[in-house]
């Protein structure tokens, strides 16, 4: 049985290991280079609200909030918001800053009216219904603002367990391994994401595949390349079919219809 996931337990080692590593780097590098796209676009707008859903210690947020907008960061699990408090004023951002204590599914009963951005990134895969969170979430966006999605891929999974020799697991359905805690519970399928964003009137502006060939790298270096060329690298093929979809992750952004 799937339950959504409190991180109450883990968040100061899911912090670290999310963030203060080669994995965190990428991810927040080729995402940042799509939210950078998402403010360019909504620059007329002037000061913008963002909500960060299942925000975690909002490292992402915190670069948007930097620029001036104001951030609504939500999360299940009291520990990791406090630790996210702590990061936001040390940071000194707390003006920008709005922290609420909610699973991601009630945070419409918290606001006031809808958003320009809405921010729900690796949240999907650790919930036992995933696209109805993210229906909700689609629902407080602003018409002509975006949704910017991250998801746990299903096919990077496979893929990892296919080159690890895992056949017996994929063959048992690949169930969720208890003793792999920061390990996601599923993967999601990317063409059913897409059609979730879709289905609600979305229209899907970019995709990018976050960590397409950095996990599959055997733990015994074998090959010559440095910190500053491997990033280089996932830079250059994350928007690259047939790279992109097999990325760890996916990150998919959409813009709501200004008639919605």
């Amino acid at each position: 049985m799937i339950e959504d996931r409190n991180f109450d337990d883990l968040a100061e080692k899911f912090a670290k290991n999310i963030y203060g590593t080669t994995k965190g780097q990428i991810r927040q590098t080729v995402v940042w280079q799509d939210l950078s796209r998402i403010l360019a676009m909504l620059s007329d707008k002037g000061t913008l609200t963002v909500l960060d859903a299942g925000g975690g210690i909002g490292q992402l947020s915190q670069k948007i909030a930097v620029l001036g907008h104001q951030v609504t960061l939500c999360d299940l699990s009291h520990e990791m918001l406090l630790l996210a408090e702590q990061d936001v004023t040390k940071n000194g951002l707390s003006q920008h800053y709005r922290f609420i204590h909610s699973p991601v599914q009630e945070i419409a009963n918290h606001l006031t009216e809808q958003v320009d951005i809405v921010m729900f990134h690796a949240v999907m895969e650790w919930l036992a219904d995933p696209k109805a969170a993210l229906e909700l979430l689609m629902e407080q966006v602003k018409p002509g603002g975006v949704i910017s999605v991250m998801f746990y891929n299903h096919h990077g999974l496979m893929f990892k367990n296919l080159i690890c020799g895992n056949l017996t697991h994929i063959e048992e359905g690949m169930p969720h391994r208890k003793r792999f805690k920061l390990q996601p519970q599923r993967g999601l399928m990317p063409d059913d994401v897409y059609q979730w964003i879709e289905s609600a009137g979305f229209t899907l502006l970019g995709k990018t595949g976050v960590r397409t060939f950095h996990d599959y790298m055997q733990r015994t270096r074998i090959g010559e390349y440095t910190e500053e060329q491997l990033l280089a690298m996932e830079q250059r093929l994350c928007r690259q079919e047939p790279y992109l979809s097999l990325g760890r992750y996916i990150h998919v952004y959409a813009q709501k219809p200004l008639d919605a």
